[in-house]
């Protein structure tokens, strides 16, 4: 059934990475129904595209179109930007969706697993605002939204490449909305919790430590990059803002007597 919309985006063009799945296609159908124009960017070829398709059909007009991305590859990141403009104009806004997980501590990690989820969480952060600022310079109310989490905001037990390359991504954002502040690109992280992802699927998790005791819906994260990539946020930069049903409030396991 085609969503009421209120245009919130009107003729916005967002770059999305990781978008084929989970979080980054849910902003991406978010983001068409308000009126933007998505470029779905991912590994998942079939699936971007599919995705792409289902889009297209229900909004009833060409507003997602698909390039294929390894956020590790910076070439690749210019090929994306450049294919974004050449599809829909413009970009005016860009979200850093994409990311992975591992395991272990400073004491018993992987090598190769540190290495990798530094390459794809932080420096495919790093390359895709050092690919898209150029463009998104063009325009006075560009928006730069870097998906970190709440391994970005506190520590995590067993996850100390993942927990780094998060926090990595928050200092990246508050140290680039000053520097790009003055070009008019507004620059903002949020701090998802625990979401159901295809990504999440397989995992076993208690909730005790939420207060609104469940996980959301990765449509429960979009608004708030709507938000961001919206003009409603157009004095907004430089947060780090969390999405987590409160986890991160305080210590919701303390017993109360």
């Amino acid at each position: 059934m085609t969503q009421i919309t209120t245009g919130r985006v009107d003729r916005k063009v967002v770059l999305i990475s990781g978008a084929a799945s989970g979080m980054g296609a849910a902003h991406a159908w978010a983001l068409v129904r308000e009126g933007g124009s998505v470029m779905v960017a991912d590994i998942q070829v079939d699936a971007g595209r599919r995705l792409v398709a289902e889009i297209n059909a229900e909004s009833g007009r060409e507003g997602a179109a698909f390039v294929a991305l390894d956020v590790t590859d910076f070439g690749g990141w210019e090929v994306a930007v450049a294919e974004t403009v050449r599809c829909f104009g413009r970009l005016d806004a860009l979200v850093n969706n994409a990311g992975i997980g591992s395991r272990g501590s400073a004491a018993d990690a992987d090598l190769d697993d540190w290495d990798r989820v530094i390459s794809v969480n932080l420096t495919g952060t790093f390359y895709g605002m050092k690919a898209a600022i150029p463009e998104l310079g063009k325009h006075p109310t560009s928006s730069i939204v870097n998906v970190s989490s709440i391994a970005g905001l506190v520590g995590f037990k067993q996850r100390a490449g993942y927990s780094a390359s998060k926090w990595g991504v928050q200092g990246l954002t508050k140290t680039s909305a000053m520097d790009l502040g003055p070009q008019g690109i507004r620059v903002n992280s949020i701090h998802p919790g625990s979401v159901n992802t295809p990504l999440t699927a397989h995992l076993t998790r208690g909730f005790g430590q939420v207060p609104l005791d469940r996980a959301a819906d990765a449509e429960e994260v979009s608004p708030l990059v709507v938000y961001l990539v919206s003009d409603e946020s157009r004095y907004v930069s430089g947060t780090a803002i969390a999405i987590d049903g409160g986890e991160t409030a305080g210590n919701n396991l303390r017993p109360i007597n």
